[in-house]
């Protein structure tokens, strides 16, 4: 193996950072849902609370939610459900007027560069701009993208680029090459400039381009794409060290001055531990006023003497203005004429140790906190251990007189936390979920007065806990913190979202912050109550996994299905947030019934009721989502069979009037679910139940010349009530027109069709229903029929939505027409070629000459390859829009070479002033159905698909592979049957791709919703099976994966899996608040004789709680799909002992002879510096007595010297590294006897590893070291090291074929791949490992598994070479799941020609160079590079989402033809499809 392919499966999720801001739409576009109050419209910089204490009419305008984890950016529209509107309260109750409030993703990108931090680029200008910011992101060392939202692609672009780095910005360094953080942005609040401090001490200012000049809202350069947004003109660097400013904590731009103002935290002289007691104030601040044209920035303002452990500064907004210095056990005010402090804590002292300082009602430490306002005095705080304060400014006009804190409530331990517009703020995690809170405010005599009975209502509806203190429980005492999780479980809660804050809902409560004046009269009260709103699954930080078992697995499945009888079980989140998350790549369904039926070629359910006649609107809506199936259409090759689907499903073929001589092509309602219609290949019937209506003969009577159409059936089939369109199979159309008043239907061929010679690859029917018709915003005359009502009715009531006709030629030309008039309302030229954006022809023509230029371009490069294009059409197309207020519609093609292509539609108006010739006037345009003009605003944006794998269509014969859902089992989107079926799922208007291997290939799926498969699915395999199923309960399918989320209540370390008994013991340790003496006395008694002093101790510090972490093991035992796993049994360590290791080891029983399979557990005392370390090993035996209260008996324990960090069995012996040693240990039933040393020293092993007799060890400075274990000397000898000096993560083998390779994950986000070669002479006579291949992964790396590779479909042999491979599956503290695959020579030089050629030919985000950052990152170590042998697939993976005319041309140019590629991109694909 010299060559790999590095891979990502799952997506990083723990959020890092978040921001809020005007992105996608400006202030001004907000359009309030009731009439506003006069006194809303303030600056929004202000914040005011709502100003009456009664619920307020919506909550304002809404920015977006930008958020980033690793190296994802995504930025999310928040949709307000107000309770006027809303017909079902969503989670959290109703707050002030508002029902419910949801993420709605608006673009997602995955970038080459891990984000450090982000800001918000704000131009101020009120409630009428119509200006929008812009996104600035900065990227190790020096790299500065700013980026703004560009309406004509839907999707983020770069306006500027700035960096530091490279040759010419050497001097920036001073010298040093590692550095502590990555570049910070701040932005100044009314978005004059920006600053990014890099390197530590060189802060660059990034100077806006100012709106004051001149009317830059009609500017030409900005009004590029809607709105103009804030863009940043140039930038120069400021030199801290020449302003004498050294050691930088944190900078921010201040409120309330003309000019831009930054305030420094910088250290004078560091201070250490040791000199506290001594030198403790050795914080300042300095006050810079930018001057951005003279590029001057004087001292205007500093403080002295601020406490050496100040962090974090915050800028209090207007009108108070000045920053708060966030401390760990104190919170400063500063501003340029005053100060005051507030002490949190029994720490805190003050600079000349005399005066008394203010000090909180409680002790909180206030290290690690993050901040943000909620009102412009109250800054809302969330410190390490996850709980929320609010810190109220008391400021009286004048002065800021003290500052009060109050306990809130407990909720995520935050890695971020910002405001959303006036009343939501969102607390980004990487610890734990991430949430969306809604809180109001409101100025209020008393308490319980605030909320209206209403509200009372509906939070009872949701948690009954809380309710207490809400009726008027005044004397609610703050120091019992209510958790934001109240653990009352609520019963109604939607079950797709059961991740753990979920879980959390936050009762509505109120707190007080009391006012300054003594006087209770006068007193003003500030109330907050919070509402959690939405929430955004983690699954990081993945400490460590086992791959186990699923409970619904099938013992008999071989091959790729195999697969989906694993899950990945996963240590993640910490402290209260730990959760045990079980992850299932593939969906395996719940299998209610299984028959043996072959020859299906498909299958269709079908409603049908007499009567239909609802009271309201929502009644028929809701009926309509629950109405049970009524018959089950079966088609065969030679017959069809029709199934009744009451309690049982009873053949009821015989006594219909279905057609059942012959097989079916389509079955479906018409009349809004009262008639069914059912498509043959010459045919179709109309039947109301049981009873046929009407017939019609297709076929012969099409055309007048008779003996030319004898064979022409129909080959394809889409129904949009009432109409049916029919593709015959010389490739023309019919269309089948139904009349609801008399439910017949008649045929007719649209004239635009007809006498045409161009030859339909594929057809659908689009039904544009919903809330409101979508599509006709897009065209031209939108404002006019704005004012039209809602869906037209048919005769029956029912709105059937506007229809669409979407058809593709075989010349690969797309077009959209409306029905039933049949006129072209859009059409788009090469749709087969998978561009980014189409746009309407007739818009590109107007756009004029640069796009014809491109044209015969690329008609020129498509002169001398036409061969290969030829071949490739459209197999099939789909176009839905699912339910949802704000939805847009999604475009599926299929080509015949196996792409996918997904579209998702937009609005975009071009600026210009079009000549419109359409609009007669107004009274006409509105007469006439408003679709006459074209849809000249639609664009379509093309979306990447994580999909797996892909499939070639064979010839004509195929059957449709799209089936679309509504509701299986809670989620809606479509299902793709074919060789590798795989489910799509619509969640926040993104897709969810998530395989389903279990059956391999699936030929019909179809809906079921009756009394005994609620809300299921039916489904064919190939072999012949029908199965009934429905989709496993207690997945969060709004994931990468399928995940399942067990809250543990303390953090999990390490699991492992015992698959004779289906358990996975788990190292669990929760923080425990023990007296301090007690603490001292457990030390002293271990250490016999070594007494601890207790002299320099005050007897409140003895007397006080300190945090201890105890430890225990859970064995756990998986349940039935979706319930919570039981804890079967449990194994607590003693206090001061850490488990460290738990392994399922097999030790062979010398006595008996026997293998034994035993859990061993690797522990440590932690008692301080003073003590010699110790460590213990201890053996269990599970399940060996029939009596399961027993399950777990302890067969051995030893202590031994050092702490025992790993343990693994090797051919029978168990191999322990307890501290520097490593010793080899031979079993004797009851007795563990050392028969191996070896001293390395290695200083701490992190991980261990085993194949055959060779060792792996990871050592936590030392690198790795490689060792074979040899029988008859019992010696363990040292092959080779490292001599490098790493900071090792995890390790494992990688094996390809014969050959054996050593992976390491380091500290610095690295893979290095090695290899032991003693016969070459730079391995110094083979003492020394050398260098395969190594990679930037940009993640820690915790744990690597080994699993063999799948075969591939293309090889038709299998050699023995390519059987035994094996590929890495890594888990990431960000939550990303990975692999690093093996790959032979010829794959791997096709694979790297091609990712030399796209790092130029794409363009890639943010302006990242993909090469830059997957080169190995030493961080100033010395270190030779290594040879480059992975290839990135996330850089491969754009190849696909090229046009195809690029694509040939790419593969033309480094010698291969597309089709190899693919071929090879696939191969690995299949070959890593896992779980």
């Amino acid at each position: 193996m010299s060559y790999a392919a590095y891979k990502m499966m799952h997506y990083p999720t723990g959020i890092e950072n978040c921001a809020s801001g005007y992105i996608t739409h400006s202030i001004s576009d907000f359009t309030p849902p009731l009439p506003q109050l006069p006194t809303d419209d303030v600056d929004p910089d202000d914040w005011p609370g709502p100003t009456s204490s009664g619920p307020t009419n919506g909550i304002g305008p809404v920015p977006n939610l930008v958020v980033s984890a690793a190296n994802v950016l995504e930025v999310y529209t928040i949709r307000v459900a107000t309770a006027a509107e809303a017909k079902d309260v969503k989670r959290g109750g109703v707050m002030s007027g508002v029902s419910g409030v949801s993420l709605e993703l608006a673009c997602h990108y995955r970038l080459h560069g891990n984000i450090e931090s982000i800001a918000v680029l704000s131009v101020g200008g009120g409630d009428s701009s119509r200006r929008r910011d812009a996104i600035i992101l900065a990227f190790r060392d020096a790299k500065i993208s700013v980026l703004e939202y560009d309406d004509s692609i839907h999707g983020l672009r770069a306006s500027s680029l700035h960096c530091f780095e490279g040759s010419d910005w050497l001097h920036l360094k001073r010298g040093r090459e590692s550095f502590a953080r990555g570049p910070l942005v701040k932005v100044d609040p009314q978005g004059r400039c920006g600053g990014v401090l890099v390197y530590d001490l060189q802060m660059i200012i990034l100077k806006t381009v100012q709106a004051g000049s001149g009317f830059a809202g009609e500017d030409e350069s900005f009004s590029y794409g809607g709105g103009a947004s804030a863009r940043v003109d140039s930038s120069y660097i400021i030199n801290l060290r020449d302003l004498d400013i050294k050691h930088v904590k944190d900078f921010v731009y201040v409120h309330g001055y003309i000019e831009p103002v930054l305030v420094i935290l910088h250290e004078r002289e560091l201070t250490w531990a040791g000199r506290i007691s001594w030198k403790h104030h050795t914080c300042m601040l300095s006050a810079l006023s930018i001057n951005t044209t003279m590029k001057q920035h004087p001292i205007i303002w500093s403080a002295m003497n601020l406490p050496h452990d100040a962090y974090k500064l915050l800028a209090v907004p207007s009108p108070i203005g000045g920053v708060l210095v966030i401390c760990a056990n104190a919170i400063h005010y500063h501003s340029q004429s005053m100060s005051c402090s507030l002490a949190v804590n029994n720490y805190a002292t003050s600079a000349d140790g005399s005066q008394e300082m203010l000090r909180s009602s409680f002790n909180v430490e206030l290290d690690a906190a993050h901040a943000t306002w909620l009102a412009n005095d109250v800054a809302m705080l969330s410190t390490k251990s996850g709980e929320l304060l609010l810190l109220t400014l008391v400021y009286d006009g004048r002065v800021v007189q003290r500052l009060d804190l109050v306990k809130s409530r407990a909720s995520v331990l935050t890695s971020g936390i910002t405001t959303v517009g006036s009343s939501l703020f969102f607390l980004g995690s990487r610890l734990g979920d991430s949430m969306l809170v809604q809180y109001s405010s409101g100025t209020v005599a008393t308490v319980s007065s605030s909320a209206s009975k209403e509200e009372l209502e509906a939070i009872k509806f949701w948690n009954r806990d809380m309710i207490l203190n809400l009726a008027g429980v005044k004397d609610y005492s703050l120091e019992q913190v209510a958790d934001i999780e109240g653990d009352a479980p609520s019963t109604k809660r939607l079950r797709r979202s059961s991740s753990d804050a979920l879980q959390d809902i936050f009762g509505s409560e109120e707190l007080s912050l009391y006012g300054s004046t003594p006087n209770k009269a006068d007193s003003t009260q500030k109330s907050f109550s919070f509402a959690a709103r939405d929430s955004l699954i983690n699954v990081g930080p993945l400490k460590d996994f086992a791959y186990g078992l699923r409970i619904n697995a099938n013992a008999n499945a071989t091959g790729i299905t195999k697969q989906s009888n694993y899950e990945l079980v996963c240590c993640s989140g910490h402290g209260k947030h730990g959760a045990l998350c079980v992850l299932q790549r593939s969906v395996r369904p719940d299998v209610i019934t299984e028959v043996e039926l072959p020859g299906v070629t498909g299958i269709w359910t079908v409603y049908h009721k007499s009567s239909r006649n609802h009271s309201s609107d929502a009644s028929r809506i809701a009926a309509e989502e629950d109405e049970y199936h009524a018959y089950l259409v079966i088609s065969l090759e030679a017959r069809t069979m029709v199934l009744e689907t009451a309690e049982m499903l009873g053949e009821v073929t015989e006594s219909v009037d279905y057609y059942v001589q012959g097989s079916t092509i389509a079955a479906g309602n018409l009349f809004g679910r009262r008639r069914v219609i059912q498509v043959y290949a010459n045919g179709a019937r109309i039947l109301d139940g049981p009873y046929s209506t009407k017939e019609i003969i297709l076929g012969t009577s099409s055309t007048e010349s008779g003996s030319a159409s004898e064979n022409v059936f129909v080959s394809a089939v889409s129904i949009a009530d009432p109409y049916v369109l029919l593709k015959m199979s010389d490739n023309s159309i019919q269309l089948l027109v139904g009349d609801p008043s008399s439910s017949t239907i008649s045929i007719k061929v649209p004239s635009v069709f007809e006498g045409s010679k161009k030859s339909i690859s594929a057809c659908t029917l689009y039904n544009d229903r919903g809330p409101e018709p979508w599509l006709r915003k897009a065209s031209t005359d939108a404002w006019l029929s704005s004012g039209v009502g809602e869906a037209i009715d048919a005769a029956d009531g029912l709105p059937h939505g506007d229809i669409y006709c979407v058809v593709c030629y075989d010349t690969g030309t797309l077009e959209i027409y409306d029905v039933p008039n049949f006129k072209c309302v859009f059409s788009v030229e090469k749709f087969i070629s998978g561009k980014a954006h189409l746009v309407d022809s007739s818009v590109e023509e107007m756009l004029g000459e640069p796009l014809k230029a491109l044209k015969n371009a690329e008609d020129l490069v498509g002169q001398g390859r036409k061969e290969n294009k030829q071949n490739i059409q459209v197999a099939e197309l789909a176009m839905h829009r699912w339910s949802g207020q704000h939805s847009r519609p999604f475009l599926f093609g299929i080509l015949t070479d196996g792409t996918i292509l997904c579209y998702q539609a937009f609005l975009f108006e071009l600026q210009e002033n079009i000549k419109n010739d359409d609009v007669k006037g107004v009274k006409d345009s509105i007469m006439v159905d408003n679709s006459s003009s074209r849809l000249r605003n639609l664009r379509f944006l093309r979306i990447p698909l994580d999909m797996h794998t892909r499939e070639e269509i064979s010839g004509q014969g195929t059957f449709p592979r799209f089936s679309v859902f509504k509701n299986v089992g809670g989620c809606q989107g479509f299902f793709l049957s074919g060789l590798r079926p795989a489910w799509f799922m619509e969640f926040r208007e993104r897709l969810r791709v998530h395989p389903q291997l279990c059956d391999g290939s699936i030929v019909a799926f179809a809906v079921l919703h009756n009394v005994n498969c609620n809300h299921g699915f039916i489904y064919v395999t190939s072999q012949g099976f029908l199965k009934i199923c429905q989709l496993p309960a207690g997945l969060n399918y709004d994931n990468y994966w399928p995940v399942q989320k067990m809250p543990l209540k303390g953090t999990p370390h390490q699991v492992t899996y015992f698959a004779e008994k289906n358990l996975y013991p788990i190292i669990v340790s929760t923080s425990v608040a023990k007296p301090l003496t007690q603490i001292l006395s457990s030390m002293a008694d271990q250490e016999s004789g070594h007494q601890v002093d207790h002299s320099n101790l005050s007897p409140d510090e003895l007397h006080g709680a300190y945090n201890v972490d105890e430890f225990e093991i859970r064995i756990l035992e998986p349940e039935k799909s979706g319930a919570i796993w039981q804890t079967k049994a449990t194994i607590p360590m003693q206090s001061l002992e850490n488990a460290l290791t738990v392994r399922m080891v097999t030790l062979l029983n010398i006595t008996t002879n026997e293998n034994e399979t035993l859990l061993a557990v690797g522990t440590a005392y932690v008692q301080g510096e003073d003590v010699a370390a110790r460590g213990r090993v201890l053996l269990y035996a599970l399940g060996r007595s029939e009596n399961p209260q027993n399950l777990v008996s302890e067969v051995y324990s030893k202590e031994l010297k050092g702490a025992i960090s790993a343990l693994a069995s090797l051919q029978g012996h168990l191999l322990i590294a307890a501290g520097p040693k490593i010793i080899l240990h031979k079993w004797t039933g009851s007795e563990l006897n050392g028969v191996a040393f070896f001293d390395a020293p290695p200083l701490h092993v992190v991980s261990l590893n085993i194949v055959k007799n060779f060792i792996l060890i990871g050592d936590i400075h030392k690198s790795i070291y490689f060792l074979s274990w040899k029988e008859q000397g019992a010696q363990l000898n040292l092959l080779a090291k490292d001599f490098g000096s790493l900071d090792c993560f995890s390790t494992e083998f990688l094996i390809d074929g014969s050959t054996l390779s050593l992976v390491v994950s380091d500290e610095q986000k690295n893979v290095q791949i090695l290899y032991y070669a003693p016969k070459l002479s730079e391995s110094w006579k083979g003492q020394k490992l050398l260098s395969r291949a190594e990679f930037h992964i940009g993640a820690h790396v915790t744990k690597f598994l080994r699993l063999q590779m799948l075969p591939a479909s293309s090889n038709a042999a299998p050699t023995a070479d390519k059987t035994n491979r094996y590929a890495l599956l890594f888990g990431t503290l960000d939550g990303s799941i990975g692999c690093v695959a093996p790959l032979d020579e010829l794959s791997f030089r096709r694979l790297q020609s091609l990712q030399k050629k796209l790092v130029d030919a794409v363009p890639h985000f943010a302006g990242l160079n993909p090469r830059s950052f997957r080169q190995f990152q030493s961080n100033g170590r010395a270190h030779r590079p290594g040879p480059e042998n992975i290839v990135d697939c996330e850089l491969l993976c754009h190849y696909e989402m090229l046009p195809l005319e690029e694509q040939l041309e790419i593969a033309q140019q480094i010698g291969t033809t597309r089709l190899q590629i693919l071929s090879n991109i696939n191969d690995l694909a299949v070959g890593t499809s896992f779980l």
